[in-house]
């Protein structure tokens, strides 16, 4: 594997999909196979609705208005600053502002959610005038003092979520998971891996017994009513990216469009049902094509430092700890791949786009869509060095607990439990290489 590995340098680097951009712009330039007037036009509108403060309908603009009646944000860039990463709060009485809370009700099937009946899937702190919020989310820590070989000392903080302010009356037996923004580069890449090279990295039932036992979610497509592997999120829970777009301005800020075409208002929240809306529907076919246009081409950074001594050394480290057994260095897409400039490329996120059981400290308890709640997607790594050059403040994993990228390692539990181990246990030395090759990324 170190040769799939340090081959992932040169191939990656040449590539046209990328950027060397190292400001706080690095997540936010075009790929340069965009070269007309017409590709640059659309990447520019998707950017400038993405960036969009949307308003309550009616407006003096009908292309912007239609936000809420139940939302967490006013627009894409408030939960994902510079497309970087979100962050959790600090403590019950910071409000949240880059993460948003997944509601359900116990069920009897351990893979799929029911949402509340009165609260749906996701927790509104925000409404219109004239529409009651839901309530508030308050993040609690427990915390606890990790020791590491030659004495070094992590502080970790497990999270809580505590709902308060009941808008619709109590919340009663919930299930509760939260969600902090990801960082958005290289989805356009993402959605046309593959699908083989995903298939043939399961292995559920462990027959290579290296304790690795990752599946696919498998996903129904409600456009094309087909089985389709699950990519997007947390929990790989989604097909396609047009679809976590519009799932995202539906629950996030209230607005609908032909994916979501009804307002996210339970049956009782009936001042809800009866806000004006900002169109039929609110963002338009148009409006969603020039976001998922503007998310497709965002260049993914070049890996940085690859001949640094610390950086190859923390390669070998990060191959020894079994790290690359799911956070694979290389995958390829497809041959007849849309765009063409995206087929047949070797590209490198770091990920297997496989649910994995990461152990009971990061269970969410939550069944979501095919995915249990103890199992995560592998999260994609390129681009996660430049985390803190775009966020002055950035968090790790999916609730933003971990505020450095050794605490997130130190979290990995399940079956990511033997190489957690060996990160504790190794020289101080080679773990602080390991963050400088995960830094490089």
């Amino acid at each position: 594997m170190l040769t799939g590995l340090a081959c992932a340098v040169p191939i990656y680097a040449q590539n046209p999909l990328q950027t060397h951009e190292l400001s706080r712009r690095a997540l936010s330039v075009p790929m340069t196979v965009l070269e007309t007037k017409q590709q640059l036009g659309e990447f520019a509108a998707g950017r400038s609705l993405f960036n969009q403060m949307w308003v309550i309908a009616p407006s003096g603009d009908d292309d912007i208005d239609g936000l809420g009646p139940l939302y967490n944000s006013i627009s894409c860039l408030a939960c994902h600053a510079g497309n970087g990463r979100g962050r959790a709060p600090d403590g019950p009485n910071e409000k949240i502002r880059a993460m948003l809370v997944r509601l359900s009700i116990p069920g009897d099937n351990p893979f799929h959610n029911e949402p509340h009946p009165v609260y749906g899937g996701q927790l509104q702190e925000l409404a219109v005038p004239g529409v009651s919020a839901e309530g508030r989310a308050e993040i609690h820590y427990q915390h606890s003092t990790l020791t590491l070989s030659e004495g070094e000392k992590v502080n970790l903080r497990k999270p809580s979520i505590q709902l308060i302010n009941p808008g619709y009356g109590e919340f009663d037996e919930v299930l509760i998971s939260a969600r902090i923004g990801p960082a958005l580069v290289g989805m356009g890449l993402i959605e046309v891996i593959d699908k083989q090279d995903i298939l043939s990295w399961q292995d559920p039932d462990d027959e290579s017994a290296d304790g690795i036992s990752g599946r696919v979610n498998w996903i129904k497509d409600e456009v094309t009513q087909t089985r389709q592997i699950g990519r997007f999120g947390y929990k790989a829970n989604i097909v396609s990216l047009d679809r976590q777009i519009a799932n995202a301005f539906h629950e996030d800020l209230g607005l609908t469009s032909a994916l979501f075409p009804d307002e996210n208002c339970s049956a009782i929240q009936h001042d809800c049902q009866n806000t004006v809306s900002g169109g039929d529907p609110e963002l338009t076919s148009a409006q969603l094509h020039d976001v998922n246009f503007y998310l497709q081409f965002l260049a993914v950074p070049a890996p940085r430092n690859q001949d640094n001594p610390d950086v190859i050394q923390g390669r070998v480290i990060f191959e020894e700890a079994a790290c690359n057994s799911c956070h694979r260095p290389q995958i390829r897409t497809q041959t007849n791949a849309t765009p063409k400039a995206f087929a047949n490329r070797l590209i490198a996120p770091y990920s297997d786009f496989l649910l994995h059981d990461m152990g009971e400290d990061l269970a969410d308890h939550r069944p979501d869509n095919g995915a249990t709640g103890t199992e995560w997607r592998t999260a994609p790594l390129w681009g996660i060095g430049l985390a803190e050059n775009i966020g002055d403040k950035v968090g790790y994993l999916h609730d933003g607990r971990a505020r450095t990228l050794l605490e997130a390692i130190l979290w990995h539990g399940g079956e990511a439990q033997q190489s957690r181990e060996s990160v504790i246990s190794m020289p101080k030395a080679d773990r602080d290489a390991l963050l400088q090759f995960l830094k490089s990324l």
